[in-house]
This record gives C-alpha cells, structure tokens and sequence, in this order.
C-alpha cells in the first residue's frame, strides 16, 4: 500500500463523494441526512472547513478528513475533524493515520484542542479509536442520534487538548 494524504482541491470531490454518500446514507454514524446530495455533500465537506484532506492509496481516494473551527470568534481555538475512510480499506489503520495528521495540521494552525461534538455511542470502532488515541469523554447527550436502524441512542463529546497552557488539565 502507497498511501499519500494532501490538501483536497474542489475537483477532488468527484473521488470523495462516493466515500461521503456510502457512509451518509448508511445513516449509523453521520448527522448528515441519508439522502444528502453531492452538492449538499460538497458544501459540508468541501467549503464550510478550513481545510479537506484525502488519502489515497496509489491515486485511489480511499479515506478523507475536514478541519474547521469548532465554534466562531472566541472559541475558534478548538477545532473539530470529520474522518471518512472507505468500507474495502478498515481495519488498516487509516483512521488512526488519518487523526494523527489532522493533529499534526490543527497544531500547525494553531488550535489548542480538537473536540468531537457528536460521536454515536453505538459506534464502538470509533469510540475506542479515539480514546487510544487521547481523546477524553467529557460528556454524553442521551437520545442525540437517530441512528436508522436503532432509533434514538446517546452521542459523546469527545476533547483533547492539543497544546497545553497554565490551565490545561
């Protein structure tokens, strides 16, 4: 496997949106809706982050990311990452490629922390995922998901704190 992450240009959204809506429309693990379109998909994806990252495997996209500000203004020193990586390439370890990267260019950006707004509880993979690598649970929304086959189920916010201060605990 050869892989290589870049920045996303616009055009890259054609290699990136069959990864996007096989995962939306699965409905388990995204708040988007399963019926999103491409141009719905490209807005959230492609023009509200700071930045949108592929990895692709020998030219293949076969995982992506976004980075943006967490919140405007006075809180737009946390960001927030969204990770995708295609069903045939799990379990290889690309998702945790994928996270440590964006930290890498969170830091880069200078943002203190990344946090997780809405991870659903039901989605083990991830959870353990994230908290391997350093995220903490801080808190957990009961019924914030309405995941298409199990019906409501609790989401975690989840935080790491990028780059320490004084006060970071």
């Amino acid at each position: 496997m050869e892989i290589n992450i870049r920045k996303a240009e616009p055009a890259d959204f054609d290699t990136i949106w069959p990864l996007f809506h096989a995962i939306v429309s699965a409905g388990t693990t995204y708040p988007y809706e399963p019926t999103t379109t491409k141009k719905q998909g490209y807005h959230f994806w492609m023009e509200v982050p700071l930045a949108t990252y592929l990895l692709e495997n020998n030219g293949k996209t076969i995982g992506t990311y976004y980075i943006k500000p967490n919140q405007p203004g006075l809180g737009a020193h946390i960001c927030n990452c969204g990770y995708m990586v295609a069903h045939s390439a799990r379990k290889q370890g690309l998702a945790t490629t994928l996270c440590k990267h964006s930290q890498q260019i969170a830091v880069k950006n200078g943002f203190m922390a990344m946090q997780f707004n809405l991870v659903v509880s039901t989605n083990m993979a991830a959870v353990y995922l994230w908290q391997k690598l350093g995220f903490s649970i801080i808190g957990t929304v009961p019924q914030a998901f309405n995941h298409k086959d199990l019906g409501l189920v609790d989401a975690h916010i989840l935080h790491k704190q990028l780059i320490q201060t004084p006060d970071s605990n």
